[in-house]
């Protein structure tokens, strides 16, 4: 028996769902230009911070396997082969000075092992200084938005200035499977983050309403974004390609549909971007949004940054919704 369909019922199951697809879509890895190397294991990494995360994760590992099967081993021994059946007597000893000192040391030797590594890996990650490129990275609900602020050395001056919004590509028709969904579901965005290969890139991180979490972890980058406060991050791309982020902090209902995209690009590729984006910007006029399958439509730039108002009907709508927010033009102008 065929039962209705009802849109409204759809819409709120896909909104729980949301909840869980985060880590869902690391899973799914749709998008032809991100190929990992396996499900059960990290992201392969393309920067240096990410080099030294995957590698502390494989030596942490290992010290919590063999650590494993030594204790593990020891116990089953004992419940084996010292048994009461088989006529063992417990030995009664106390206040042992060698095995103090053994399960002192030992774990004591273990845990300045395993710090050692993990404590240049996190000094390491907080050194934001010398950037070659600053971005600010702002959290809404929910979508993000870019400001390409001070280029230093050969960057100098040119992207700054540029500013946009990035926000879900997968249409609404797609989530509600009216659609058949792209190969990239819930992965793409409309802007992607264009940034330069082989150059520090400084993020500063906050939030226009909740906490959200700017996080990309095949570069190694995962910070928080606080309304009112201003956090840095930093990560310097090794290869030119196309790298895949969500945000990581739960800030509402649609959560799940805040992707991240960053594009690394040749320094020259970069350059040429930058000055597209800065002709745009500097005549007022939109520009296409650069997905890799197609360009997206361009986007009319507001009068003035209020918000537009949101009729009921449009409400029950994300798309239409989200459409509502006054959007910057892909140049920032």
């Amino acid at each position: 028996m065929n039962r209705p369909h009802h849109p409204r019922i759809a819409s709120a199951l896909a909104g729980v769902s949301s909840l869980l697809l985060p880590a869902m879509s690391f899973a799914q890895q749709a998008g032809a230009d991100y190929q990992p190397q396996s499900k059960f294991n990290l992201q392969p990494p393309v920067s240096d911070i990410a080099t030294q995360i995957y590698d502390l994760h494989t030596i942490i590992l290992i010290f919590c396997a063999l650590i494993f099967v030594a204790v593990f081993s020891a116990m089953f021994y004992a419940i084996i082969y010292h048994r009461k059946s088989a006529g063992h007597e417990p030995a009664q000893f106390h206040e042992n000075t060698t095995v103090e000192i053994i399960w002192t040391v030992v774990p004591f030797l273990i845990l300045i092992l395993m710090a050692w590594p993990a404590t240049k890996t996190v000094i390491a990650m907080k050194d934001t200084s010398a950037p070659d490129l600053t971005i600010k990275a702002t959290g809404y609900q929910w979508k993000w938005g870019y400001d390409y602020l001070k280029g230093e050395g050969d960057l100098k001056d040119v992207a700054d200035g540029i500013a946009f919004y990035s926000a879900l590509a997968t249409t609404y028709e797609e989530r509600t499977n009216v659609k058949p969904k792209s190969a990239e579901y819930l992965l793409e965005v409309d802007n992607r983050l264009v940034v330069p290969v082989g150059k520090k890139v400084r993020i500063l991180t906050t939030a226009n309403d909740v906490l959200h979490a700017w996080w990309v972890p095949a570069l190694g980058v995962k910070q928080d974004a606080i309304p009112g406060f201003i956090r840095d991050t930093w990560f310097k791309a090794d290869k030119v390609g196309v790298y895949r982020g969500v945000c990581a902090e739960l800030c509402g209902k649609e959560h799940a549909y805040m992707p991240i995209v960053v594009e690394v690009k040749s320094v020259e590729d970069f350059r040429t971007w930058a000055a597209e984006r800065q002709k745009v910007r500097t005549a007022g006029v939109p520009a296409s949004a650069p997905v890799a399958a197609a360009a997206a439509p361009a986007v009319a730039a507001p009068a003035a940054v209020t918000p537009a108002a949101v009729t009921p009907a449009a409400a029950a709508d994300p798309a239409a919704r989200a459409a509502a927010v006054p959007a910057r033009t892909a140049s920032g102008g």
